[in-house]
């Protein structure tokens, strides 16, 4: 059993570590303002949706590390690159449309990397 206390207190570290409030976090993790505050004011434990919200959202967080506090955070073995500035003149207007492709990937294609570009001209690049 998760002692709530701790649970709390990692889950603030968390948040700091990562610098946002408590509302921006709890946008990001795609649950209510009040969810965030009810769990860390230790009215409400964290439900296994809520915990799996935040490893998705924050994949540096280790599942073990959050609910025991055994174990390491940030977990740098799952953080592949840091956010890479591109400069603005090598941007090329964005593709509005899907390209058409002769052939179509078949269910044994295995994904090797995911690049997420981000309007400010960053990325971050996961290798599942």
């Amino acid at each position: 059993m998760i002692n709530s206390h701790e649970f709390t207190e990692r889950l603030q570290k968390v948040i700091d570590f990562y610098s946002e409030t408590a509302s921006s976090f709890a946008e990001k993790i795609g649950v209510q303002r009040s969810s965030i505050s009810h769990i860390l004011s230790g009215r409400n434990k964290p439900s296994l949706d809520f915990v799996m919200k935040v490893l998705h959202s924050y994949p540096e967080v280790e599942l073990y590390w959050l609910m025991n506090g055994k174990g390491n955070f940030p977990n740098t073995s799952k953080i592949s690159e840091a956010p890479v500035s591109i400069p603005s003149k090598s941007i090329s207007k964005p593709q509005t449309s899907i390209p058409k492709t002769d052939s179509i990937p078949s269910s044994d294609s295995e994904i090797e990397k995911i690049v997420i570009f981000y309007k400010d001209g960053t990325f971050k690049s996961y290798h599942p």
